[in-house]
């Protein structure tokens, strides 16, 4: 879980362009929005690595995973608005949201992942 939410951070520098186009338009700041969730991602990354902030790290996990919901809800809207034949995927994804929390909180309880 570490490196996966690690390297979806640098997913953010890669490729931001990508993530401004999900960013709702209610949040000002797109691109600097971008980057602020890519260093958050990284962080949780390293925090999910360390044993010692494993917990903290999983918890603050599932509040990012909550905060960038609203960005997975306008990607679907876009796809839809643009008749994209592969919004079926992006629907898929948006109850993986909710195993990826459940994934995070797994941390946040069971001492043997600690």
């Amino acid at each position: 879980m570490a490196v996966f939410y690690f390297c979806a951070g640098i997913n953010h520098f890669w490729h931001p362009l990508d993530y401004v186009k999900i960013v709702p338009t209610f949040i000002p700041y797109h691109l600097m929005m971008v980057y602020i969730s890519g260093v958050c991602e990284m962080i949780c990354g390293v925090l999910l690595f360390i044993p010692s902030t494993r917990r903290i790290g999983a918890w603050l996990t599932i509040v990012l995973l909550i905060a960038v919901f609203p960005a997975n809800l306008q990607m679907a809207l876009n796809y839809y608005n643009e008749n994209n034949p592969e919004l079926w995927i992006v629907i898929v994804r948006l109850p993986v949201q909710i195993l990826l929390i459940l994934w995070a909180w797994l941390y946040t309880k069971n001492e043997k992942l600690n």
